[in-house]
């Protein structure tokens, strides 16, 4: 069985910046002769910050059927996935070269089975110098593997799709959130 990608709108556009647009036009991880570096956050102020991240797995009917009632095989997948989500968002600068290490204050974890698809939204909060936003993003991509890891032995074709930063507050460049 074959599996597309399916969702709303994939455009990338912004709302509630306040920032100004024209400051966004150069990568800031790399310097002026194009090599890697980690930015220096160590002039920004500390304040809240919040990122939400969503993404999806894409599932059989039997995956499903088995989510929704007796469970697959390997175990109590959600809950597996949950706790692997929350794990991968304070790991994410062990595992994201030139992200910084920060204090993640909290990590929601949400998955709920829809009828082709288990859907994941993760929320990260810290309080620092930098956004949470790759945090959030590795919550659901590594509750999306697991999610795989644990209906694998029922659905091999299962696919992650639709993995994306929602929105973001606080910090320099302010809040942005997906229209």
């Amino acid at each position: 069985m074959r599996r597309t990608a399916t969702g709303p709108d994939r455009e990338r556009h912004t709302s509630m910046s306040t920032q100004d647009p024209s400051t966004q036009d150069h990568l800031t991880h790399l310097d002026d002769a194009g090599a890697a570096r980690m930015v220096d956050v160590s002039g920004k102020d500390v304040t809240a910050r919040t990122a939400r991240a969503t993404g999806r797995v894409l599932v059989s009917p039997r995956v499903v059927e088995l989510l929704r009632g007796e469970g697959v095989p390997k175990g109590d997948a959600l809950a597996t996935a949950r706790i692997a989500g929350i794990l991968g968002a304070k790991r994410t600068p062990e595992l994201i070269p030139l992200c910084h290490p920060l204090a993640v204050t909290g990590v929601k974890l949400d998955l709920s089975v829809a009828d082709d698809a288990v859907e994941i939204r993760a929320t990260v909060r810290t309080t620092d110098r930098t956004g949470v936003e790759m945090e959030a993003l590795t919550a659901v991509s590594v509750a999306a593997l697991t999610v795989i890891d644990m209906v694998k032995a029922v659905d091999k074709g299962a696919v992650i799709t639709d993995v994306r930063v929602e929105e973001k507050t606080g910090g320099k460049s302010g809040d942005w959130s997906r229209a």
